[in-house]
């Protein structure tokens, strides 16, 4: 006759059952690598920036952006929350704090705040074609982010890496605005490239459609080092 088994014994083997089961369940690669996060991580940009004030009037800038992760925290909704340091600089020497912005993992996207500005920058896994509202954070609330190809970053240095862009706007009506913007991640290594052109054209009766521009801003960021270990 067979004696029970004690309590303890048959609670044991329930709880190693669980495990062995959770083992076999398969993890879904999100490929999140595309923009790793970690504490002390940094990323390191040069930046050209074109301020228009009105028409033939503007101010061209290259200086250094140094993105680094300083800390994190555990938000309201239990998720970790990165820090980042923004610094900027003329000789990658001397760094001044320029702002403070968050990324987080939420799901199966990348949410990034900028001056209370949060956008949904990357999706996962990111997949050539996948749409989303980048902006649904946003009091506006609607704004269609597109992955419209993955090709070799054309920034000296990182030809092979595998990368994904993100067309965030493609608008020229070349009569009252020009609004470009997309992000460039790269696998293994994070943001690489960053462009954003944001200008109105003159449309008083005597320049319209002259593609004369009023006013806006020209920037792009390319990454020149990073460290993501």
């Amino acid at each position: 006759m067979l004696k029970p088994l004690p309590i303890l014994a048959i609670a044991l083997i329930v709880l190693f059952s669980a495990c062995d089961q959770e083992k076999e369940v398969p993890s879904l690669e999100l490929e999140q690598d595309y923009q790793p996060l970690g504490l002390g991580f940094f990323w390191i940009y040069e930046v050209d920036e074109t301020i228009f004030f009105g028409e033939n009037d503007s101010e061209t800038k290259k200086f250094f952006y140094r993105d680094r992760i300083r800390t994190s925290y555990l938000n309201a909704q239990n998720e970790i929350t990165f820090i980042v340091e923004r610094s900027k600089s003329s000789n990658r020497q001397n760094w001044a704090l320029e702002l403070e912005y968050t990324m987080i993992y939420r799901d199966n996207i990348l949410l990034r705040t900028i001056n209370n500005e949060s956008i949904v920058a990357l999706v996962f896994p990111p997949n050539v074609g996948r749409i989303w509202n980048g902006k649904v954070y946003q009091a506006e609330g609607n704004d269609d982010f597109e992955i419209v190809r993955v090709d070799p970053p054309m920034i000296p240095g990182f030809e092979s890496i595998t990368a994904v862009r993100v067309n965030q706007e493609d608008l020229d009506d070349k009569i009252t605005i020009r609004d470009i913007r997309y992000d460039v991640f790269g696998k293994g290594v994070g943001l690489i490239e960053q462009y954003a052109e944001v200008i109105t054209y003159c449309s008083r009766n005597d320049c319209i459609g002259q593609q004369l521009i009023n006013g806006g801003r020209k920037t792009h960021l390319k990454l020149v080092g990073y460290e993501t270990n």
